[in-house]
C-alpha cells in the first residue's frame, strides 16, 4: 500500500473512532452542554456559593458562600483577591445582595449578636453598617445605588410581622416607602441615582404586585400579564426599564421586560412554563433571569430583543440561576450545580471555544454534528469553507485532520 493510500485509510479511520467516542459520550451523559463562558468563582472553604450582583464593569461580584465551618458568609470575589468574607454583625450567617457600581460598596443582610437579621452597608474601611429597621427587628438589604449613598430594601415596622419597603440615605436613615393598599412591601431594586425603586407590594385585594416608586408619584402598580400576582426585581440605570416575573391568564410565573410606553413584554421561556428575570443592563437592552428548559431543569438565561432567550449552560449540572449582569450587558453572575451536585457561583462572559461551532457560547451534539458536516465536504480544500462555519479551526488555511483532532479535544473536554 502506497504512503497515500495509508494516509487516507488512516484519516477514515481516526474520524469513524473520534465519532464513536463522542456519540458514546453524549449517550452516557458526559458531553453534556456546557457553557464555555461560565467561572467556577470557588466557595469560602466550604461547599456551597451563590452569586447575586456584580459591579458595573463586571470585575468586582458579591453573593453567599459556605465556609469551612458550613456557615453562609457574604463574599466580594475578584479576580485578583478571590473570594473575600465580608464577616457579620456579631452573629454567624450574612449574605451580600447588592454592590455599588465600582464595586467599593456591599449591601446585604447579617445576623446580629441576637441572632436577629439586619440590613448592612459595607466599605473596605468602614466595614459592616447596620442599617436599623422601620421599627421592627428585623432588615433586609437588596440593592444600592451606583455611588453606594441610596440603599434599599424591606424591613419590619412596629407592627412586627410587616414588611415594608425602605429607601436608606446616610442623612435620611429608613424612609417607609408605602405600599399598594395592603400591609406589605419588599423593594428589590433601585436606579443608578438612587430616585427610582422597584420591588413589589400588596394591594387591598392582599395580591403581590410589582411596583414602580418615585418621590413625585410614589408607588406605582405596574399590572400583570394578564393574572394576579407580579414582582419587580430589577431596574435600569435610568429607571425607565423594569424587570421581574408576573403570572399570566394560565397563573404560569413569566419573566417581563415593561416599559411606560409598552407595558409588560412577556418575555418567553427557554421551552418550559415558566421563567422570571433578575436583572437588566444599564440601558434596559440585556435581561438576565432564569427559565425552565422542555426537561423541566432551571436554567440561567440572557435575553436581547434580537436573539431572545439564551440558555447560558451549567458548570457540569442541570441548572443555573443568573442573578446579576454588568452595565454593558457581557457579564452575567448567578449560580450553577457542578458535576458533584454542588450549587456554585459563576461569574459568565461570551468566551470563544474551538468546540462552539454554532457561536452560541454553548457547546452540545449541535456543534459536533455541524462541524462533522463542513468538515466532511471541506476536508482538504483551502479555507474558508464550510456552510455553517469555518473547520479551519488552527487557522493555517487548509482544512485537515490536524483541525478535526483539535475539534475533537476540544469538544471532549466540554469547551
Amino acid at each position: 500500500m502506497n504512503f497515500r493510500a495509508f494516509s487516507a485509510m488512516s484519516r477514515q479511520c481516526w474520524i469513524v473512532a473520534a465519532t464513536l467516542i463522542a456519540l458514546v459520550g453524549v449517550t452516557a451523559g458526559t458531553a453534556r452542554a456546557q457553557s464555555c463562558g461560565m467561572q467556577d468563582l470557588g466557595t469560602l472553604g466550604g461547599t456551597w456559593a451563590r452569586a447575586f450582583s456584580v459591579s458595573a464593569d463586571g470585575s468586582v461580584v458579591v453573593g453567599e458562600a459556605t465556609n469551612a465551618a458550613g456557615q453562609y458568609r457574604a463574599f466580594r470575589w475578584t479576580a485578583s483577591g478571590g473570594m473575600q468574607d465580608l464577616g457579620t454583625l456579631g452573629g454567624i450567617q450574612s449574605n451580600a445582595w447588592g454592590v455599588s457600581a465600582d464595586g467599593s460598596v456591599v449591601v446585604g443582610q447579617a445576623r446580629n449578636a441576637a441572632g436577629q437579621q439586619r440590613a448592612f452597608r459595607w466599605t473596605a474601611s468602614g466595614g459592616m453598617q447596620d442599617l436599623g429597621t422601620l421599627g421592627g427587628t428585623w432588615s433586609r438589604a437588596w440593592e444600592v445605588s451606583a455611588d453606594g449613598s441610596v440603599v434599599v430594601g424591606d424591613a419590619t415596622n412596629a407592627a412586627g410581622d410587616q414588611y415594608r419597603a425602605f429607601r436608606w440615605t446616610a442623612s435620611g436613615g429608613m424612609q417607609d416607602l408605602g405600599t399598594l393598599g395592603g400591609s406589605s412591601a419588599w423593594a428589590i431594586g433601585v436606579s443608578a441615582d438612587g430616585s427610582v425603586v422597584v420591588g413589589y407590594a400588596a394591594n387591598a385585594a392582599n395580591q403581590a404586585r410589582a411596583f414602580r416608586w418615585t418621590t413625585s408619584a410614589g408607588m406605582q402598580d405596574l399590572g400583570t400579564l394578564g393574572g394576579a400576582q407580579a414582582y419587580a426585581y430589577g431596574v435600569s440605570a435610568g429607571g425607565s426599564v423594569v424587570v421581574g416575573e408576573a403570572t399570566n391568564a394560565a397563573n404560569q410565573a413569566r419573566a417581563f421586560r415593561w416599559t411606560a410606553s409598552g407595558g409588560m413584554q412577556d418575555l418567553g421561556t427557554l421551552g418550559g412554563s415558566s421563567a422570571w428575570a433578575n436583572r437588566v443592563s444599564a440601558d434596559g437592552s440585556v435581561v438576565v433571569g432564569t427559565a425552565g428548559n422542555t426537561a423541566g431543569q432551571l436554567r440561567a438565561f440572557r435575553w436581547t430583543d434580537s436573539g431572545g432567550m439564551k440558555d447560558l449552560g451549567t458548570l457540569g449540572g442541570s441548572s443555573a440561576w443568573a442573578g446579576g449582569v454588568s452595565a454593558d450587558g457581557s457579564v452575567v453572575v448567578g449560580y450553577a450545580g457542578n458535576a458533584a451536585g454542588q450549587l456554585r457561583a459563576f461569574r459568565w462572559t461570551a468566551s470563544a471555544s474551538p468546540a462552539d461551532y454554532t457561536g452560541d457560547t454553548i457547546v452540545d451534539i449541535l456543534d459536533f454534528l455541524d462541524f462533522m458536516d463542513d468538515f466532511a465536504s471541506c476536508n482538504g480544500q483551502p479555507a474558508p469553507c464550510g456552510n455553517i462555519s469555518n473547520p479551519d479551526l488552527n487557522g493555517d488555511t487548509i482544512i485537515d485532520i490536524i483541525d478535526f483532532l483539535d475539534f475533537m479535544d476540544a469538544f471532549g473536554n466540554g469547551c
